[in-house]
């Protein structure tokens, strides 16, 4: 029934958007054109979101399924390290399939997912980094392989996007808790076995950002609104932020209320289980609860995307006494009218509303272009410059692939030998 459902997933979510969008999203657009010029930053974000974009062009080219498929492919992924997880917690299958089915319950993982960009690119790393945190955490022995992945994991993870140091945080703070202040394990030097390597992969993009003026931290400050706060933004984004979390999680509970007999708590933070799931799931949340109502910044939804892969084993933990499974029935129905909700609402949306980026032109605006260079000259047009969206969609587009290299200035078009400006992008020959 897992890979069933795995296989339907992939599957419906790379078709609907390839069937139902005349172009890739913005997002997609703009990790192609970081991918035409492969660095170890952006001015937005860090290199990996670039970077597994641009191996699947290099491989396949300009057929826009591929790059659905790529994003459903990290999704699909990550529900498949949370049920190993869930497994090795549970130790009953359908407690941890019911754990991964809950995540249709959140859009997250579904409505949003075709557009692969920052956050869909941590999914599969921060539900790795779990896992391993896992290994380490339930093992008396240190093993040295699961702290050096952890270590790589994590880094990649970063690389994806910055936030991701939020469950990076609650990783350490967890193993610091139960340390120094419980005492359950004993410190061993193979704990930091995964903070060398996580610092050794990053030391390139660290070098980068130096030189670069520290632009992608920059960037990241100014989209929080942090510059123009004021005092009462300190109270009213924390709110906000909260209610918007509760609103996204309303499906999920309704699916959860299936399950559930009643509702009876009985927690101790004397199960070390229960103490893992906290850590992985509510001190991440909580950090960026805490990180809005002490700067006063907005908290932008998309940004919790990879937040809540572990929600479904956390609630399932804590209510799995009072889980009957003769409702599993109710459950499977609510499940099954999401679970075709959600691509239909998608694919209504992609065809009824037209003025959307992925209802740009971009191949029939690149044929036109390419049509007019080939006019004037007979180089080929290896330089593209704009913005990421207009100038990205013709690196994309263009069977030339030509480098995208950023805004349009006098510098660059004098170091180009043959160029045409079209609006506000140029296409040129170096």
């Amino acid at each position: 029934m897992f890979y069933s459902f795995l296989i339907i997933h992939l599957i419906l979510w790379t078709l609907i958007p390839t069937l139902t969008n005349n172009n890739l999203p913005l997002d997609t657009i703009e990790a192609l054109a970081w991918g035409s010029n492969l660095d170890w930053g952006f001015n937005k974000h860090p290199p990996a979101s670039a970077f597994f974009p641009e191996v699947i062009y290099q491989v396949f080219g300009s057929q826009d399924w591929f790059y659905y498929l790529l994003s459903q492919l990290f999704v699909v992924t990550a529900f498949i390290i949370v049920f190993k997880f869930a497994e090795e917690l549970f130790k009953n299958k359908t407690l941890s399939l019911i754990s991964v089915l809950l995540l249709e319950g959140i859009y997250f993982y579904n409505f949003t997912t075709p557009e692969f960009n920052v956050n869909v690119c941590q999914l599969p790393f921060w539900s790795l980094c779990v896992y391993y945190s896992w290994k380490i955490f339930d093992k008396k022995v240190i093993n040295f392989k699961h702290c050096f992945l952890l270590g790589v994991f994590a880094a990649v993870g970063f690389l994806s996007k910055y936030l991701f140091v939020y469950l990076l945080i609650s990783i350490v703070l967890l193993f610091f808790y139960i340390i120094f202040v419980k005492k359950y394990q004993k410190f061993d030097f193979k704990y930091l076995i995964s903070f060398e390597v996580f610092i050794v992969l990053l030391i390139p993009h660290l070098i980068w950002l130096t030189n670069n003026d520290y632009i992608t931290i920059t960037y990241g400050l100014a989209r929080t609104g942090l510059e123009t706060s004021s005092l009462l933004d300190h109270i009213t984004y924390p709110l906000i932020f909260l209610g918007k979390q509760i609103g996204i999680l309303i499906p999920f509970f309704l699916m959860s209320f299936f399950l559930i007999k009643k509702i009876k708590l009985k927690v101790t933070l004397k199960d070390k289980k229960l103490l893992f799931l906290i850590f992985i799931n509510l001190i991440p949340i909580g950090l960026m609860f805490l990180t809005s109502m002490l700067t006063g910044s907005k908290i932008r939804t998309m940004w919790m995307t990879p937040f809540y892969l572990f929600f479904g084993v956390f609630i399932i933990y804590i209510f799995q006494a009072q889980i009957n499974l003769k409702m599993l029935n109710g459950f499977i129905s609510i499940f099954l009218i999401l679970f075709i909700f959600s691509p239909f609402a998608y694919a209504y949306i992609s065809i009824t509303e037209t003025d959307k980026r992925t209802d740009y032109l971009g191949k029939e605006i690149a044929i036109k272009t390419e049509y007019l260079w080939k006019q004037n000259y007979t180089l080929p047009i290896n330089v593209v410059l704009g913005d990421e969206w207009h100038a990205g969609n013709l690196s994309y587009h263009l069977n030339s692939r030509p480098v995208w290299e950023g805004v349009i200035t006098k510098d660059k078009l004098n170091s180009l030998s043959k160029y045409i400006c079209i609006d506000n992008i140029c296409v040129g020959n170096r």
